[in-house]
């Protein structure tokens, strides 16, 4: 079954953490790369392919650009993937998608926007090592050689030093997992990895469609995203770990203090006890 809607935080975690036991480790080591988003009827389409539907055409051209103009040491190197890895994590539109190895990262991105709230959200899921089954050879190998699962930079510039190199590489469309350098503490914290597809106008969902084995969705629906945000505020997956810096600490405490019954589609629910029904609570300080 590809879809999962669950109905309590348990059956959440539950969903999300299902098939993790690795019986030859003996440890729960989940193989699934995630993506939560806020709509369950959004699609994976790149920022990219929605640009522009000539996404193939435009896309040197971009990266291009953004190589020529911007500070010569913002990427490691000269790679063409950590120039694209750069220019993702600064907002440019590329073919990468943006996913993390932490489950309840991604549900913070289900529940972030409370002008949402109205809608279901999804946690895609998918599981790379099915995903690295269908690479074509020479994408193979060098994950076998490395002993790993997700591609560096540096292990997909051995095989292709361009955009070009890499879609000539299979006729079918394939998908790969690439972790990004270490830029900053945001991709620290948001333990994070982008997709990477062999057309610039491809669309992620349309494949894994055309794979069924290699994904699931788990559906959180909207009446449910009040407790899931809640209780990832108080395990700490907030906008104040995952953005670090005043930007990020300004956006939790927006969110946190945002009175629940002026957001629209939200439930009135009754107020906490003890305060007035326009105050939110006070955040528990650590001191």
């Amino acid at each position: 079954m590809n879809e999962i809607r669950v109905g309590s935080w348990n059956e959440l975690s539950d969903a999300l953490y299902a098939e993790s036991w690795q019986v030859g480790l003996g440890r729960f080591r989940s193989t699934l790369a995630y993506r939560g988003m806020a709509d369950a009827r959004d699609d994976l389409r790149t920022a990219l392919a929605r640009l522009r539907p000539d996404a193939q055409r435009i896309e040197a051209h971009m990266l291009r650009n953004f190589r020529k103009y911007a500070h010569h040491e913002a990427a490691p190197g000269d790679s063409v993937w950590a120039w694209l890895a750069v220019g993702q994590h600064h907002g440019l539109p590329t073919r990468l998608l943006d996913w993390t190895y932490s489950p309840f990262v991604a549900a913070h991105f289900a529940t972030e926007d409370l002008n949402q709230y109205a809608h279901d959200g999804v946690v895609w899921c998918v599981d790379y090592v099915k995903t690295n089954r269908l690479l074509p050879q020479r994408l193979g190998r060098i994950l076998l050689d490395e002993g790993s699962d997700a591609f560096t930079a540096e292990m997909l510039d051995r095989a292709a030093r361009t955009l070009e190199e890499f879609d000539a590489l299979a006729t079918d469309e394939f998908v790969a997992f690439f972790e990004p350098p270490s830029l900053d503490n945001r991709i620290v914290n948001q333990y994070a990895l982008f997709s990477l597809m062999s057309r610039a106008q491809a669309s992620l969902d349309c494949w894994l469609r055309e794979h069924p084995d290699s994904f699931r969705r788990v559906i959180i629906p909207a009446e449910l995203k009040w407790e899931v945000r809640d209780k990832l505020d108080q395990a700490n997956v907030s906008e104040r770990v995952l953005f670090p810096g005043l930007d990020g600490l300004s956006r939790w405490l927006r969110r946190y203090y945002e009175p629940r019954g002026a957001l629209s589609g939200s439930e009135d629910r009754p107020a906490t006890p003890g305060l007035p029904r326009s105050e939110p609570p006070s955040i528990i300080r650590p001191d």
